[in-house]
């Protein structure tokens, strides 16, 4: 069995592989091919554990994170676990992935799969919203889908944002990153938005003029109470693509507007079935809006990637 730590990870992973094998996971969901029991809460306080089997034809798998929020204050990472994978045909274990580390590339793939597919092919000016592991993966690979020259970040905690801007500084060299005052001040200088936030109300202003023709992806609101967008953005789209229908049930972005008959249930598209009948990239003056909940047979198709890769590099450690 091979053991994949976060560097390991980092290290078998191409970014623009690691996205095409999230465009393979939309396929797989649209063909039924796969086995993928609805995921487990197990809530404890304000903490919660997250159990997420998936069955595919030659290989299963399993995630196991802890969500522990009141970890940030301890210096410790709030997402932490593992990602189990088995041989399809005996059971036998096969690997162990760092989980919290395949969250964040598969969740940057997907926001950046929608990046590849939503926005303006000539988009070169990104906004994140929320300073974060989540963020700061969006924004890899939106820079690596498009060739993104300005990245403009806002989180309400202004003390992190030099850090993390930093940081991204230095791991996009060719990019100018920089802190936005106000949301209002981002939105003005991105054709593209991500929002990476564990938001009870709207992150972005009721405002329309500043949200039409942008293109949106949203990363946060996976419980019912979350949301992230106001309720003027629902009158600028004509779609909303969702990475899986468990968020109709999960997602506060979701279930509000359609409670509210911001937006029609026959409005909502899976992001699968748009890839199969345009993948082209926006137009330049179209409102455009994804949004993610993520999914196990995202973790199993992106885990089964990188470890075949690693098995070709010799990359991790050998456990038995």
């Amino acid at each position: 069995m091979l053991y994949l730590s976060p560097d390991d990870i980092m290290a078998a992973a191409d970014f623009d592989a690691v996205m095409d094998a999230i465009e393979q996971a939309y396929r797989i969901d649209l063909s039924g091919d796969f086995e993928m029991p609805v995921r487990m809460h197990v809530e404890n306080g304000e903490n919660t554990l997250l159990y997420m089997p998936c069955f595919l034809k030659n290989i299963f798998g399993t995630k196991m994170l802890s969500l522990f929020p009141g970890n940030s204050a301890k210096q410790r990472p709030v997402i932490e676990g593992i990602v189990l994978l088995n041989d399809g045909e005996t059971g036998t274990p096969v690997a162990i992935l760092d989980g919290a580390r395949l969250t964040a590339i598969r969740t940057g793939a997907v926001g950046g799969t929608a990046v590849r597919h939503i926005t303006p092919v000539n988009a070169v000016s990104l906004g994140l919203i929320g300073a974060g592991i989540q963020g700061f993966y969006q924004v890899l690979f939106a820079c690596t889908a498009r060739k993104i020259k300005t990245v403009a970040v806002y989180d309400q905690i202004d003390s992190k944002l030099d850090s993390f801007c930093s940081r991204l500084s230095e791991a996009l060299p060719n990019v100018k990153v920089e802190k936005a005052g106000t949301v209002e001040e981002l939105l003005e200088k991105s054709e593209i938005v991500i929002t990476a936030t564990p938001a009870t109300k709207p992150v972005l202003p009721n405002e329309q003029e500043l949200l039409r023709g942008k293109s949106f992806i949203g990363i946060g609101s996976y419980k019912l109470e979350m949301r992230e967008y106001p309720q003027i953005l629902y009158r600028l789209i004509n779609k909303v693509l969702i990475d899986t229908e468990h968020g109709l049930e999960e997602s506060g972005d979701l279930i509000i507007p359609l409670q509210n008959k911001w937006i029609e249930e026959e409005q909502i598209i899976k992001f699968g079935s748009f890839l199969r009948e345009r993948s082209d990239g926006a137009a330049r003056d179209e409102t455009m809006f994804f949004k993610s909940v993520g999914m196990a047979l995202f973790d199993i198709v992106v885990s089964e990637h990188i470890y075949k890769k690693a098995l070709e590099n010799k990359i991790g450690t050998v456990l038995v």
